[in-house]
């Protein structure tokens, strides 16, 4: 893979992900509950007007709907995450959570459509960091940097 675009901050990074989503329905995310989800909801937020579902971990069958409410977005009904894109969130590839890339690979295999579009979502180089970008075939990957500081009273 090859860096095609830098951004900066929060709203670049989640301008970078509607751009490359701008032509799909629909885009499932699959990540780990609590971890990956808030991320999945504010990505989610950012392409409101196409239907979003998110699997945790690898559970297809636990599949949901994430739908703007009067609180945001928000997980509602059982979903079908078939889908022409599918993100995968970093947190799936941290090892404390478990999740085996042959796992992953059998989840892409059975929703993503012919013609879809595979994404990486992540933060701090996590899934080079664990060799997935190696491991799984992305279409794009969208790594994002978080810097920043602390400033207390004296």
């Amino acid at each position: 893979m090859r860096e095609t675009e830098k951004f900066r901050g929060l709203n670049g990074n989640l301008m970078a992900f509607k751009r490359e989503v701008e032509g799909a329905q629909k885009v499932t995310f699959a990540g780990i509950p609590g971890v990956c989800s808030p991320f999945a909801e504010l990505f989610a937020h950012v392409i409101r007007d196409k239907e979003s579902v998110f699997i945790p971990r690898t559970d297809i069958a636990s599949a949901r709907k994430l739908e703007r409410t009067p609180l945001g977005m928000q997980f509602t009904e059982e979903a079908d995450p078939h889908s022409n894109v599918v993100a995968l969130m970093g947190g799936l590839s941290l090892p404390q959570y478990e999740v085996d890339v042959a796992d992953v690979k059998k989840m892409i295999n059975d929703i993503l459509e012919p013609g879809g579009k595979l994404l990486g979502l992540c933060y701090m180089n996590m899934f080079e960091d664990a060799g997935w970008d190696e491991k799984i075939d992305f279409d794009c990957i969208i790594n994002g940097i978080l810097t920043g500081e602390v400033y207390k009273k004296d």
